[in-house]
């Protein structure tokens, strides 16, 4: 059926894009004030860069520029293509902490302020507090695998330490995984108990924690630019006297793309839009139980979404 609608019923034949689809698609026409560009994986994990219209709302005239591989150099050649008198309408482009992404908006849109993603930012200071979680999980593990092989030595009966909340101590770190994502006013009643327990035995992902809800405050409640640069300053200063190695690593991640990212202070935009329109893509990809031929499945997305 999908192969009479691909060759009789569609004009998927006649596409004028056709010839170079798998490589690169432009609609110069749907440029607009203020975009994002991003990566997504249409099958097998072949990574596209993606440029969306943010004013397209995730609709028809979203698709700007799809290219083939994340290379700077082909997917800059790709968007000069369309005529710089339009690429120099671009006010505003969202973009993650990429060196790439960085290059690309830098050199196909001269007249944009590029702005990092601040999810991006926080989605970092995340990370360096699950990694230390982790680090406290493998440890648990080992302690319990040697107290296991010493009491079978003894032939003793093992019996692991059970908390107030029911959990091992194993256990605990592996489901304190998913409240260390969220603030404290969003956790359940069982997740606020094994916070507590979790905090009390653990001080340091007590510490770590509070710098990611530091790290989300700032963005969350600072509308000046010159008020954000000092509040980030004193989280740096906090940071370093954690000690985290983790946590210091986002930390220089961070001053490195200090203006893009104090840039997110003007019009507090984000790339949200553009990881809206990656879980469509992956939503219209399951639809179709995955891409059988890539083309084809670019006409029938650019026809929706372009």
């Amino acid at each position: 059926m999908q192969c009479q609608y691909k060759d009789f019923l569609s004009d998927f034949k006649a596409w004028d894009q056709k010839s170079h689809a798998k490589k690169w698609l432009i609609f110069p026409k749907n440029i607009g004030k203020s975009l994002s560009i991003d990566e997504t994986s249409l099958s097998n994990g072949e990574l596209y860069t993606i440029l969306t219209n943010k004013s397209g709302k995730g609709r028809k005239g979203t698709i700007v520029a799809m290219v083939a591989g994340t290379k700077a150099d082909t997917v800059i050649e790709v968007i000069e293509k369309i005529p710089l008198k339009k690429r120099n309408l671009v006010k505003e482009i969202t973009l993650d902490m990429a060196g790439n992404m960085a290059l690309i908006a830098k050199k196909c849109f001269p007249n944009a302020t590029r702005v990092t993603d601040r999810f991006h930012v926080q989605k970092l200071a995340t990370e360096a507090l699950q990694e230390i979680r982790i680090k406290h999980r493998w440890l648990a593990i080992d302690q319990e695998n040697e107290a296991l092989e010493k009491a079978k030595k003894s032939s003793k009966k093992f019996e692991p330490q059970i908390l107030t909340n029911g959990d091992t101590l194993k256990q605990l770190l592996a489901r304190s995984r998913y409240f260390l994502y969220k603030s404290k006013s969003k956790w359940s009643e069982s997740q606020a108990e094994r916070a507590n327990i979790l905090f009390e035995l653990y001080p340091d992902i007590q510490k770590a924690y509070s710098l990611t809800q530091d790290l989300r405050n700032i963005f969350e409640k600072t509308t000046d630019k010159i008020i954000g640069l000092t509040r980030l300053a004193k989280w740096h200063e906090k940071v370093n006297q954690s000690g985290f190695k983790s946590f210091n690593t986002t930390s220089r991640t961070i001053m490195n793309h200090y203006q893009t990212i104090l840039n997110y202070f003007d019009n507090r935009s984000t790339n949200a839009s553009a990881e809206s329109f990656n879980a469509k893509i992956k939503a219209f990809r399951s639809q179709f139980r995955g891409v059988r031929n890539i083309e084809f499945f670019l006409f029938r997305l650019t026809n929706i979404y372009a």
